[in-house]
């Protein structure tokens, strides 16, 4: 009997570097990919924001247009839905007689009762569900603590890691047979169906870019191999203006269009044939800077998401909406903390340095529950991560990781990194200065 495998994707969208995709190659004789546009994504929140706005959501379906030309390559049809996934996957399964489910691995809370729903869905009882921890730099399996002994410290889990972990090989991608591919005619939504306006991308915007695979590994071949930038990341990676100051891969990231393990090993490649300096292992640096947050969220669980984080903190904070509504749309008595949400409401985008500061505006200075904040973020930034997002929330608002419990001097801030104002004067419309 003809074996039938279905790859479920969420966070993983790549045909290649694919823990999940190698494995249902390897035992089934055919595969299919199924992908939905759940529209508890696009729903309004507690906070009065949707989950994910038209940013993040031209972004997400740009990738997934591109995940299924590039899964026809390896004839695997993508099956795409703008339901439920508890009321789509069922019903492949009983179709196409499955037995195995291949998914990459996800423990947030929101992500854990989906999958649970799906799981516990009407028929479901029979299915062998392959899970991998496929997003990490470091898996799991390799890193040199017991999850509940992750360091508090970044310094520490780097030290450690750096020295006892190794990171894997890029996995090699079989091609199935074309004989056993399955047809399909789903359609990808656009922009519409998920009740957005299309628009067209500021001219001024940091990340001009497009989702998808393909999309990512042109930006590793312009910042990597054609420009050379990569050897200057350390010294630019703070700036504000224009597409090549950092290498811009978060966003590819986010959603898995890239592996981190990848662009490792495309660093270390990089190091063998161009240049070996600080800016070629700082990019490193903050893959692993990722990894850990990674580690704290599945150490912590919901603990992030609370007010008083993985400390427990308590706090006095507020709720001021009239502060919120002005941190939101540029109107504070800061002109860099203004420019940096203008930019953010306009592109969709904000640089490091910026996120620093507008956070710890918020809740160091506005003493605004930080939480607000990050859903914020977690609306309109193009590379939402839930780990990245609520673990540098909670750092830069002293629930976190951060043993000193900083806050920023937003004017010496934007004196240091944009003294001529240039970034400034770009997002406030006037001169100002």
């Amino acid at each position: 009997m003809q074996k039938t495998g279905l790859v479920w994707f969420r966070n993983d969208l790549r045909s290649q570097d694919n823990a999940s995709i190698t494995a249902a190659i390897k035992e089934n004789d055919r595969v299919i990919g199924v992908f939905c546009f759940d529209p508890d994504l696009f729903k309004t929140n507690t906070y009065g924001f949707k989950k994910t706005e038209k940013y993040r959501a031209k972004f997400l379906i740009e990738t997934i247009t591109q995940l299924r030309d590039h899964l026809e390559k390896l004839n695997i049809s993508l099956l795409v839905y703008y339901k439920k996934p508890e009321h789509i996957i069922p019903e492949i399964v009983q179709q196409h007689q499955i037995q195995h489910i291949y998914l990459q691995k996800e423990w947030t809370q929101e992500e854990v009762d989906t999958c649970n729903r799906v799981k516990n869905s009407k028929d479901m009882s029979h299915i062998r569900w392959v899970e991998n921890y496929d997003q990490f730099l470091f898996h799991p399996d390799d890193v040199p603590f017991e999850i509940e002994n992750i360091p508090k410290v970044f310094t520490n889990f780097r030290k450690k890691c750096e020295k006892y972990s190794s990171v894997k090989d890029v996995l090699q991608t079989p091609v199935l047979s074309s004989e056993n591919k399955v047809d399909h005619n789903t359609k990808i939504p656009e922009l519409a169906d998920l009740d957005f306006e299309d628009f067209t991308v500021s001219t001024k915007s940091a990340f001009p870019f497009k989702g998808g695979e393909y999309e990512a590994q042109k930006r590793i071949q312009s910042y990597f191999w054609d420009t050379e930038r990569l050897s200057y990341y350390k010294k630019t990676r703070n700036g504000l203006v224009g597409v090549d100051y950092s290498s811009k891969l978060s966003a590819w990231l986010a959603n898995g269009s890239i592996s981190a393990r990848s662009i490792y090993h495309e660093v270390k490649k990089y190091e063998r044939n161009i240049k070996k300096n600080d800016s070629t292992y700082w990019l490193i640096f903050e893959l692993i800077w990722r990894d850990f947050f990674k580690y704290i969220s599945l150490q912590h669980n919901n603990s992030i998401f609370l007010l008083g984080g993985i400390l427990e903190k308590k706090y006095e904070w507020k709720t001021d909406s009239n502060l919120i509504n002005q941190w939101m749309n540029g109107e504070t008595h800061e002109p860099f903390v203004n420019a940096n949400m203008i930019e953010l409401k306009e592109t969709g985008w904000m640089s490091n340095r910026g996120r620093q500061n507008v956070a710890s505006f918020f809740a160091k200075d506005q003493e605004l529950d930080w939480r607000i904040g990050a859903s914020y973020f977690e609306s309109l930034l193009i590379d939402y991560d839930v780990h990245s997002n609520y673990g540098n929330w909670m750092y830069v608002s002293g629930v976190g990781n951060d043993p000193r419990d900083r806050k920023f001097n937003i004017k010496v801030q934007a004196e240091r990194y944009d003294a001529n104002h240039k970034f400034q004067n770009m997002w406030l419309q006037q001169t100002l200065f």
